[in-house]
């Protein structure tokens, strides 16, 4: 009899995120990994549903994503754009010229009463994506960044205000009435599931939204099978993007120590980079399991090992090997 092929979930925000997500379906069939990704920077702008995040992630498993930026598809024109300030529209948002269609067809959707859920499987899937993206709510759930300015809605901090002003704190607008999607209570509920990997995300804006809502949580603390988190912070900097200002600002200690403590009541399992390698005792002394490896990825190859990397110690932590 032919055994049934272990499960894993991803949680997931932003670029980094994305890069060890591509890493995971290229390790694994679409039947063996599903993603969760933050809805928390979802917002309407021009009339239109943008969900950064689920973009960020579909552009890059799709093969897509835009290397120079960062964000947005490759190849991208900006005829609407230079149009749209031409003629004095709201132009702080960059929106290229294929990656708008995007933005029209969810919002289009979206009105026809499709769910979030819906339209994200109907744009992977018309993208070449076999892999399950899942927004972590079909619910609205929105990343308020309280700055040394007042309250900002997040876009309005990281892309119009460009993450300058002092962060105070946040808050996730309507987390707490957020539900689950049937197709995510599914994931957790499957019991295949083997593991669940935290990816090097933000942990206060890309995680910490999701993590805020509370049947997602409870969910994740009811598992029986290990959650281990990759750190975003490697040698006291960020990869990629504001997560070491912030913890400046919130006065946390830029360390990938600070975001295993971070995580200390959820994980299981924690993946620091090799630079970080000093930390390891500490962290352990969390009574988290932690393991060392290469974590920034460069390449297509660095992604896949990192994934495997995380596999293995899942497995490990589960005692099966």
């Amino acid at each position: 009899m032919k055994a049934k092929p272990e499960k894993y979930l991803a949680i997931t925000g932003g670029v980094g995120g994305a890069k060890l997500c591509l890493g995971f379906s290229h390790l694994l069939d679409a039947d063996q990994v599903s993603f969760v990704v933050n809805t928390g920077d979802d917002f309407e702008h021009l009339g239109l549903h943008i969900s950064p995040d689920l973009d960020t992630l579909t552009y890059t498993l799709a093969g897509l994503s835009n290397p120079e930026l960062g964000w947005g598809r490759q190849g991208e024109s900006w005829n609407f754009i230079a149009a749209l300030d031409a003629l004095g529209g709201d132009t702080w948002f960059n929106l290229g010229d294929a990656d708008l269609a995007t933005h029209v067809v969810r919002t289009q959707m979206l009105k026809t009463g499709a769910s979030l859920t819906d339209v994200t499987a109907s744009l992977t899937r018309k993208l070449g994506i076999d892999h399950q993206v899942l927004p972590v709510s079909d619910d609205p759930v929105r990343t308020i960044v309280h700055t040394q300015l007042g309250p900002l809605a997040f876009q309005h901090y990281f892309v119009r205000e460009r993450c300058e002003p002092a962060v105070r704190g946040f808050e996730f607008d309507g987390s707490g009435s957020a539900k689950l999607s049937a197709q995510l209570k599914a994931v957790l509920a499957d019991p295949d599931l083997a593991g669940v990997v935290i990816c090097p995300s933000n942990p206060f804006v890309s995680i910490d939204p999701m993590l805020a809502v509370p049947a997602f949580t409870q969910a994740l603390r009811a598992l029986e099978v290990p959650i281990v988190a990759v750190s975003p912070i490697v040698g006291g900097e960020a990869i990629k993007g504001p997560t070491a200002k912030m913890m400046q600002e919130l006065s946390v200690p830029r360390s990938a120590f600070a975001v295993a403590e971070h995580y200390t009541d959820l994980i299981d399992g924690f993946i620091m980079d090799q630079q970080d390698a000093a930390l390891s005792n500490s962290v352990a002394g969390l009574n988290i399991e932690t393991i060392v490896a290469q974590t920034v990825m460069v390449t297509l190859a660095d992604r896949i090992d990192l994934a495997r990397t995380a596999i293995d110690f899942l497995r490990r932590l589960r005692g099966g090997g």
